[in-house]
């Protein structure tokens, strides 16, 4: 379980910002918790919370990264949480020339 036990006092949403920050150096990161839509539906068990999120993300990293490419660089950095109930995200990935325009 290595550093994920002492990250369980920290909500998922402070572990995702975390990561994403510090891995690809965002200059906009916004992290939203839609879990409440889904509240009910059959993947959320036992009224899981911290399941469903938006994420923006601004990157330099980004750059000459197609759309699949950037999402995947987002689902690879989360993959601990998504072994762990983070079941789904809606990403926007950005670099910031691309935010100007």
């Amino acid at each position: 379980m290595g550093s994920r036990g002492a990250n369980l006092v920290l909500s998922r949403a402070i572990r995702m910002r975390q990561t994403l920050q510090s891995s690809l150096e965002a200059s906009v990161l916004e992290i939203e918790d839609v879990s409440y839509q889904h509240a009910g539906h059959a993947a959320v068990k036992d009224d899981a919370n911290e399941t469903h999120f938006n994420v923006k993300i601004v990157s330099e990293k980004f750059e000459g990264q197609n759309l699949v490419k950037r999402h995947r660089m987002v689902y690879d950095l989360l993959a601990e949480e998504l072994k762990f109930g983070l079941h789904a995200l809606s990403i926007v990935a950005k670099t910031p020339k691309e935010l100007g325009s």
